[in-house]
């Protein structure tokens, strides 16, 4: 098959490594040239991120990757999800009037797990000191950086929230009272000094390249970092998406009882692949119920760019995300097993539910015999109408109106040894909560994706982790590492995502010709964000899909929303193929909004 691509797909042997910002990929291929392994390139271009993508992630957000360790053997999903504060109860959300977690200000943080991820697994598996891994990133914020578009839109929407509301995120993002122009070079000194900080702080107590980066942990979880959120919180009353200004609910107690994790994926066969993801608690087994449904269906038939493919692939998606509302979640004893979702007897069942037609229905199955749980009426917002005007809440992806739009991050890692990375950072976003000012950042707002309602799977509770829409990808070959990939993008995550595997696995086309052909998704269930608007039946295209594929999807029944020709995902991968004379690692890079890019050699 003959597909345009705007760039070459990246071959070579020695490593590669790709993002959504050519800064964090040059940052970690230099960790590579330097002698370091894919967890020492990986970590070095997570910081820069925090840096040089500020509305899309943050010091002060999350991240979720799945790993290879090539010498260990091993596959794992490692959680920087932050738990829910302790004081984080429904009860104390509806005592204050709400129906849904703010999108925005201090009520919705939660204890932000992106840094001490980020250290754990330099600490485990890297081979580099942490003042080489932060040094590209504390130069990036000391001296400066140039200012994306996108960034720059972002500011500007936000501004006179900023002027009125937010005076510390003012102080810092709109020098001389303007945001700062696309091109021209912004810097962070509260932030590098935070990372200086951090840094001097560590090597004055641990005793080697492990002690360091140990005591790095417990200085941002434990020392002055955690003492400067606590206080931030306990006396700072910020404006929100509810329309009133609220005291954060997280403590410094909240930020020493956590950790980041290790922990096995879940799983599922599928050709000669075995796909890795995160489990339940997060969105991460919505690709593989898809997976599971679309087993059968004849795709190897289908024109990857044709109204049967979208059409199946759509519905499909359909299906899956109705369970991740009606079983998903962090509530102890509230979901079905893996097993019981992937049980091919149950997607067998629900795959027969995909006709000719689009389907209008939100319908959830139930997985083992369980009965799906569903919203109730007070569990949504009471003025859509004016909620809709609320800018800086949710993913930047679903912000209409809003800034221009965005996502979140994305970064995968492979080198020679045979080690993996796909990562993908969020949160602290810089429009949705206010600048910290000694540390130069402000907080995950990831409870806005907990439910007020206790029966639900997703129930807001001390120590649960929101139902995360942060989704890396890793497929393993005959027990190796084959595949990362993975896309910004909130609830689409998974659902771009799984249509460039598909791509790849069925069609037999390159990580570039994947990743540059025209995209699409639903927007059928309900968003993860607030105020989790739902639009039945709708599916967002890009408009370089064929005529006669768009003209079909309409008569199948498909409420078509055109995106544009080039709007839809930021999605990247790596691979490894081992072929009779050698191992040849590649990479490919999303060109959409030309920032994202590849390195490798």
């Amino acid at each position: 098959m003959a597909v345009f691509t705007t760039r070459p797909e990246l071959s070579g042997t020695f490593g590669m490594v790709t993002s959504t910002h050519w800064l964090a990929s040059a940052a970690g291929m230099a960790m590579l040239e330097r002698g370091g392994n894919a967890f020492d390139a990986a970590v070095a271009a997570g910081f820069v991120l925090q840096v040089v993508e500020p509305h899309m992630n943050g010091p002060g957000g999350d991240s979720v990757s799945l790993l290879h360790d090539a010498r260990k053997g091993e596959t794992l999903v490692l959680c920087g999800q932050g738990g829910a504060p302790a004081a984080a109860t429904v009860d104390a959300y509806r005592d204050l009037g709400l129906g849904l977690v703010p999108g925005t200000g201090l009520l919705a943080a939660v204890v932000p797990g992106a840094v001490d991820a980020w250290l754990l697994m330099l600490r485990d598996r890297g081979t580099l000191p942490l003042r080489d891994i932060l040094a590209p990133a504390i130069g990036y914020a000391e001296a400066g950086y140039p200012v994306l578009e996108q960034v720059s839109g972002a500011i500007h929407a936000v501004a006179d929230l900023f002027r009125q509301y937010w005076p510390t995120s003012a102080a810092l993002y709109l020098p001389g009272g303007e945001p700062p122009r696309a091109g021209h070079l912004f810097r962070n000194p509260a932030l590098a000094a935070t990372y200086r900080r951090l840094l001097m702080e560590a090597e004055a107590v641990g005793r080697d390249r492990e002690g360091v980066i140990e005591a790095a942990r417990g200085v941002y979880y434990t020392g002055f970092v955690a003492e400067a959120i606590d206080r931030f919180c306990r006396n700072t009353e910020a404006m929100d998406s509810s329309g009133r200004p609220h005291r954060g609910l997280l403590t410094g107690d909240d930020m020493v009882g956590w950790r980041a994790t290790y922990e096995a994926p879940a799983t599922l066969d599928y050709r000669d692949l075995v796909v890795c993801k995160g489990a339940g608690w997060g969105q991460g087994p919505v690709f593989l119920q898809q997976l599971a449904l679309l087993k059968h269906f004849d795709l190897d038939g289908m024109d990857p760019e044709g109204p049967d493919f979208v059409h199946t692939v759509v519905e499909c998606a359909k299906l899956a995300l109705a369970d991740r509302e009606a079983f998903y979640g962090d509530r102890p004893g509230a979901k079905p097993s893996m097993e019981q979702l992937l049980d091919p007897a149950y997607s067998a069942e629900r795959a027969r539910l995909v006709d000719s037609r689009a389907n209008l229905e939100l319908r959830p199955g139930e997985p083992g015999g369980r009965a799906p749980w569903w919203p109730s009426d007070d569990d949504m917002p009471l003025n859509l109408a004016e909620l809709e005007a609320t800018f800086g809440s949710g993913e930047p992806t679903l912000q209409v109106p809003g800034p221009p739009r965005g996502d979140t991050c994305h970064l995968d890692v492979v080198d020679r040894e045979g080690n993996m990375v796909s990562a993908t950072p969020s949160g602290g976003w810089l429009q949705s909560s206010p600048v910290i000012p000694e540390l130069g950042f402000g907080l995950t707002t990831r409870a806005q994706m907990f439910r007020l309602d206790p029966a639900s799977p997703a129930a807001i509770g001390p120590g649960r982790r929101p139902r995360t829409t942060l989704s890396a990808t890793l497929a393993l070959r005959d027990g190796k590492p084959a595949l990362a990939l993975g896309t910004p993008g909130g609830d689409q995550q998974d659902q771009w995502s799984l249509t460039l595997f598909l791509r790849l696995v069925h069609h037999g086309l390159s990580l570039q010709q994947a990743i540059d052909m025209p995209m699409f998704h639903t927007n059928h269930a309900p968003a993860s964000f607030w105020p989790r608007r739902a639009f039945p039946g709708e599916v967002e295209v890009e408009t370089r899909l064929p005529q006669h594929t768009l003209d079909e999807l309409a008569a199948r029944g498909h409420h078509l929303k055109k995106a544009g020709d080039w709007a839809l995902g930021r999605l990247s991968a790596v691979a490894r193929e081992d072929t009779p004379e050698g191992t040849v690692l590649k990479a490919g890079a999303n060109p959409r909004r030309m920032q994202g890019y590849a390195a490798g050699r």
